[in-house]
């Protein structure tokens, strides 16, 4: 069954300067039918980012990623006979990606589409036929997950994500639709000694750039000509280290680590 991991969300208290970050810092283009009350959408030409708008009771950062599938009913058939405890909603047309929201067995959300879904809208639609993807793109997402061998295996059935690049005592697990990649890493609580515990869930995106030293040079550019889109700093003080650290040795798929503006985890590697 054809899968494509086709985007990522953000829920952002600053969403309108999150999306300038994304497309001044990485070159993302916007639909010109978002519009700047509500979430904003930017896409690198295969994977979209939408960041919506903080509302009460609401926790900010990265919220949910999306797969969009040929037939939405396969994948429903297979989380029946395996996954009995999955369940699904479908979404309002509002949500641009989101054709139906749903979980994996460890409560994961994401959302599931298939193309010409009735209450998906436009704003997503503009996003998709695009063959160019652009030189700085979206490569992965990562989730932390308390029992990834079971949650690897549920991608793979659920939606057939190829394994891709584990090595010999690397914890994670590496599923691939042929661009994307889902990094699936552990959760341990012992992990966070010496910094602020962070529960499972979504962790990071990453990003492919043509140069890690250009695109820092970009970033420090940018935030003298704009203060209010300099990443926000990644291993300030003493729990900011062990955090940083954490995340440069969670992941080995990236060459430098930082945050944006509202401090989303960025993980980035030259392509």
């Amino acid at each position: 069954m054809f899968s494509k991991i086709n985007h990522v969300a953000i829920v952002s208290e600053n969403y309108a300067k999150s999306a300038l970050f994304y497309q001044s810092v990485f070159g993302m283009r916007t639909s010109d039918k978002t519009r700047p009350n509500r979430a904003q959408t930017v896409g690198d030409g295969y994977v979209g980012l939408n960041i919506n708008p903080r509302r009460a009771g609401r926790p900010a950062g990265l919220n949910h990623f999306g797969i969009e599938v040929e037939d939405v009913e396969t994948a429903f058939d297979r989380m029946r006979k395996k996954y009995p405890t999955v369940k699904w909603l479908k979404r309002p047309a509002t949500r641009p990606f989101a054709g139906i929201s749903t979980h994996d067995p460890d409560g994961i959300m994401f959302d599931l589409s298939q193309k010409n879904m009735a209450n998906r809208t436009s704003v997503y639609r503009d996003q998709e036929g695009k063959t160019e993807v652009n030189q700085r793109h979206i490569s992965h997402v990562a989730v932390r997950t308390m029992r990834p061998d079971e949650m690897a295996e549920f991608y793979r059935y659920v939606f057939e994500l190829a394994p891709t690049n584990k090595t010999a005592g690397d914890r994670n697990h590496y599923l691939t639709d042929g661009h994307m990649t889902l990094v699936i890493m552990p959760w341990d609580i012992t992990d966070y000694e010496g910094t602020g515990i962070i529960t499972a869930g979504m962790d990071h995106i990453g990003f492919k750039v043509e140069s890690v030293d250009k695109l820092k040079e970009d970033v420090d550019r940018i935030a003298a000509d704009n203060p209010l889109l300099a990443p926000a700093p990644l291993g300030s003080g003493k729990e900011g280290k062990a955090l940083a650290e954490l995340f440069r040795r969670s992941c080995p798929l990236g060459q430098h680590q930082m945050a944006d503006p509202d401090g989303v985890l960025i993980d980035v590697a030259a392509d």
